[in-house]
C-alpha cells in the first residue's frame, strides 16, 4: 500500500518538476512528497480509528483508573495509560492538578506526562512504517522504562515538596463526567474531530519536521554526521540532548528527522536521544510545567531525564 506514495513522490519529482533523480533538490522533494503523504494519510486514519476508542477513554477516567491503586502498580499503570492517551503538553497542568487532588502519587504523575508525549499510537505506526518495527520497539520500550524510573525517581527525591502551594489547595470535588453520545454515528463524529483538532494542532510541527529531514537527506552529506555525529564522536550522545531542548515537536513531528538521520549513518542511540529530547524536555514543555512545579524541582526533573537519556544513548550505541 505504501508503495503508493513513492510512486506519487516520483511523479511530482521526475514527472512534473523533471528533476535530475542523481540531485540533492530531487532527494529533497522525494522524501518530502512522500513522507508529507504518507504521515498525513496515517495521521488521519489512526487518529480517527483511535478516536473511536478514546471516545471511552477520557482524561478524567485515566485520572479516576489510576485513584487508590498501590504505588508500585502506579507507575506501570501511568506509562501504560499515557501511551495509549496522546495528550497534548497543553493538558498538562490540568491532569496534573487533578492527578494531585485524587491523591495519586507525584510519581505515578510525572510517570504518565513523560510517557504521554513520547510514546503515542500515532507515532508508534507511523514509526514502525517508516523506519521498522525493531527500532520503534526499542524506542517504546525504552521510553516506558524512562516512565517509570522517572516516577520512581520524582518519589524517591520527594517532588511534591516542589509543587506550587496552590495546586494543594484546589479542592474541587467531585468532578462532573460530560455526556458523550455513545451510538455509532456519535462515536464517528467525535473521532473526526479528534482528527480535525489533533491534525489542526500538530500540522505545522510535522510539516517542519518533514522539510528539515528532506533537507538533511538531499544535502548535507553523509561524511558531516560520520564526522559530528557518528559512533566515533564521545560527545554526540550529550550533544543530541542538548539540540532537542530548545526545539519543540510531538512525537510524529520528530520522526522525518530521525528517519533522515539514521539515512545518513547516525547511531540509533543518537537518534533515539534526540527523539526523547525534542518531546520530553524541550523548553516549552517546562514552561507549561512552571505553572505547577517550582523552578528547583523542574531543574532536578529535566536532569534525571538528560541523564536517562545520555545513558539510553550510550548504551544503544554500545549494542549496535
Amino acid at each position: 500500500m505504501f508503495e503508493l506514495f513513492t510512486l506519487l513522490a516520483n511523479v511530482v519529482t521526475y514527472d512534473i518538476l523533471q528533476l535530475a533523480p542523481s540531485s540533492g533538490l530531487a532527494k529533497s522533494v522525494h522524501f518530502f512528497v512522500e513522507d508529507t503523504s504518507k504521515i498525513f494519510f496515517l495521521l488521519s486514519v489512526i487518529i480517527f480509528v483511535m478516536g473511536l476508542f478514546r471516545s471511552l477513554l477520557a482524561p478524567e477516567k485515566v485520572r479516576l483508573y489510576l485513584e487508590g491503586k498501590p504505588k508500585g502498580l502506579t507507575y506501570f499503570l501511568a506509562v501504560i495509560l499515557g501511551a495509549v492517551t496522546p495528550f497534548c503538553s497543553c493538558s498538562s497542568v490540568p491532569l496534573f492538578i487533578g492527578f494531585i487532588e485524587a491523591g495519586i502519587p507525584i510519581g505515578a504523575t510525572m510517570a504518565f506526562l513523560i510517557a504521554s508525549p513520547m510514546i503515542n499510537e500515532v507515532a508508534v505506526v507511523i514509526l514502525g512504517t517508516i523506519i521498522g518495527w525493531e527500532l520503534t520497539a526499542v524506542y517504546v520500550g525504552t521510553g516506558l522504562l524512562v516512565g517509570i524510573l522517572g516516577g520512581w525517581a520524582c518519589d524517591v527525591f520527594k517532588m511534591e515538596r516542589f509543587v506550587e502551594d496552590y495546586v494543594w489547595k484546589i479542592r474541587t470535588g467531585q468532578i462532573v463526567m460530560p455526556a458523550y453520545d455513545n451510538s455509532l454515528k456519535g462515536r464517528m463524529t467525535f473521532a473526526w474531530g479528534e482528527v480535525k483538532e489533533i491534525v489542526g494542532r500538530i500540522w505545522l510541527y510535522v510539516f517542519i519536521g518533514i522539510a528539515v529531514g528532506a533537507g538533511l537527506h538531499g544535502f548535507v552529506p553523509t561524511t558531516f554526521f560520520a564526522d559530528y555525529a557518528g559512533p566515533d564522536n564521545l560527545f554526540a550522545v550529550p550533544l543530541a540532548v542538548l539540540a532537542g531542548i530548545p526545539l519543540y515537536s510531538n512525537a510524529t513531528g520528530v520522526i522525518p528527522v530521525a528517519e533522515a538521520l539514521l539515512g545518513k549513518g547516525v547511531p540509533i542511540g543518537t537518534v533515539l536521544v534526540l527523539m526523547m529530547s525534542v518531546v520530553a524536555i524541550s523548553i516549552p514543555e517546562f514552561v507549561i510545567l512552571r505553572k505547577v512545579i517550582r523552578l528547583q524541582g523542574l531543574v532536578y526533573f529535566a536532569s534525571f531525564l538528560a541523564l536517562a537519556f545520555i545513558c539510553v544513548g550510550y548504551l544503544f550505541n554500545a549494542l549496535q
